[in-house]
């Protein structure tokens, strides 16, 4: 039977139910929890993110991937505490966000230590904490091309995976090539990788997507809801249709296999705003309503938020 690991232990892929598979519970920069400006209590945070899970899973989600690497805000016994009281599967990963949010002490590892890490969080645990790694999460750094310490993690993520079997999921897909050569000369099977952010705003146009699906991965369109139209939009906003219409294309193209959506949202956000009224509830509230209006059937909706999910996350060993 496939399995998953969940910080509350490992779950069989038909308990996920529905996957937000790429959001945040509390994302931040490097030492962003020790800035008196951005500081919240427990308290406030456990406030801001209760109500959000809660929903979530009143609304019909199963299960909450978060995306938050090593050195940015990673709390597992706040994790646990949280899948407890809303019902959630919470997944953890091990990895970094990019090379430019390792600290010193990873930034300077060498790949057979960055491998051994992951691994350890993996099967033995992360931290005291008990709870196992269900993902790795690797990025590309600033600047849109993978330096040499992206490529030493991505190597590290690739070494790991084919170890234990998880998945990877990555930050941006703008410098696929390089990773996928790195994955292809590991032996890492490109379906385990989720080339993330596909959709974003600033790197859309730039991003090699189909190519990246004909060479087997995964594409995730994890930013919805990060809209030009906001009042207030990021940076890497970009305006709902045209998102949209991406998407479609592959859903509708054939390839709604390959495909897995998200909306990136941060519940208690670290050392930054966040964007007002941005949550993972944006996937049950906009996405999947626009979907429907947008002719894409029940069956479908199921496969890219469930049997995708489900298959991507399941640990293959």
């Amino acid at each position: 039977m496939s399995r998953i690991n969940t910080v509350l232990g490992p779950i069989s892929a038909e308990e996920l139910g529905l996957v937000a598979i790429h959001e945040h519970i509390g994302y931040g920069m490097p030492g962003s929890e020790l800035d008196t400006k951005w500081w919240k209590t427990p308290e406030e945070r456990y406030e801001e993110t209760v109500p959000k899970l809660r929903k979530f899973h009143e609304n019909g989600g199963g299960t909450f991937v978060d995306a938050t690497g090593i050195c940015n805000g990673r709390d597992i016994d706040y994790y646990k505490s949280l899948s407890r009281k809303t019902g959630v599967h919470i997944v953890a990963c091990t990895g970094f966000v990019g090379g430019d949010t390792a600290l010193p002490h990873f930034a300077r590892a060498s790949v057979d230590y960055l491998a051994r890490h992951f691994i350890h969080e993996i099967t033995v645990g992360i931290g005291d904490t008990g709870s196992k790694a269900g993902v790795i999460k690797v990025g590309v750094s600033r600047g849109g091309r993978m330096t040499e310490l992206d490529k030493r993690i991505y190597r590290a993520a690739a070494r790991a995976a084919v170890a234990t079997g998880v998945p990877i999921l990555t930050h941006l897909a703008i410098d696929a090539r390089p990773a996928i050569d790195i994955f292809n000369e590991e032996g890492l099977p490109l379906d385990r990788v989720l080339f993330g952010h596909v959709d974003d705003g600033v790197n859309a146009e730039s991003t090699p997507d189909t190519w990246i699906i004909e060479q087997g991965g995964r594409l995730g369109f994890d930013t919805f809801g990060y809209e030009t139209e906001l009042p207030d939009p990021p940076f890497w906003a970009r305006p709902r249709k045209d998102r949209m219409e991406h998407f479609l294309r592959f859903v509708q193209g054939g390839h709604a296999d390959k495909v897995l959506a998200s909306a990136d949202a941060n519940c208690s956000p670290l050392g930054w705003p966040g964007v007002k009224g941005h949550t993972v509830n944006y996937i049950f509230e906009v996405l999947i309503p626009d979907l429907r209006a947008n002719g894409v059937d029940e069956a479908t909706i199921n496969k890219i938020f469930v049997e995708n999910a489900a298959d991507f996350l399941s640990i293959r060993n």
